[in-house]
């Protein structure tokens, strides 16, 4: 992400990342960064509520008006719930020894990481062929996928 906003940034086009893993963001030092703190996946708020996932991207692209640093983060005002409890399984084992309750180690479940780009749907794939045919993206030339 930041890789990519720097790019961008470099190229003219100024750019805002929506983030809720604020120090992987932090580690990655994009130009300008909104953090929600909210469960990953759920980055511009909670699904089927549009219009809060309208006014989380609207505070976030206030962004390019308050922050004048770069690396600088704005902190977005929206809590998924009352208190903090939530975070308390969020990406743990299930012990503090890393095993389940029948003592078995805790599975690595994330996504399979691939060498070459995937796409939502074939539609998105075919609109990426039609806009860069097989030449790379000159926003993403240079990213060693």
């Amino acid at each position: 992400m930041g890789l990519i906003a720097r790019q961008l940034e470099a190229a003219g086009i100024p750019t805002v990342c929506l983030t809720s893993a604020r120090d992987i963001t932090r580690a990655v030092n994009p130009p300008r960064a909104a953090f929600l703190d909210f469960p990953l996946g759920h980055t511009s708020g909670r699904p089927h509520q549009p219009e809060l996932n309208r006014e989380i991207v609207s505070d976030a692209l206030r962004a390019f008006e308050v922050l004048t640093v770069p690396g600088s983060m704005l902190h977005l005002r929206y809590h998924w719930a009352d208190d903090d409890s939530w975070k308390d399984g969020v990406m743990r084992p299930a012990s503090d020894t890393g095993e389940d309750a029948s003592g078995a180690k805790a599975a690595d479940d994330r996504v399979e990481r691939f060498d070459t780009p995937q796409y939502q749907c074939d539609a998105d794939a075919e609109a990426a062929e039609a806009s860069h045919g097989s030449a790379d993206c000159m926003v993403c030339a240079g990213i060693d996928y």
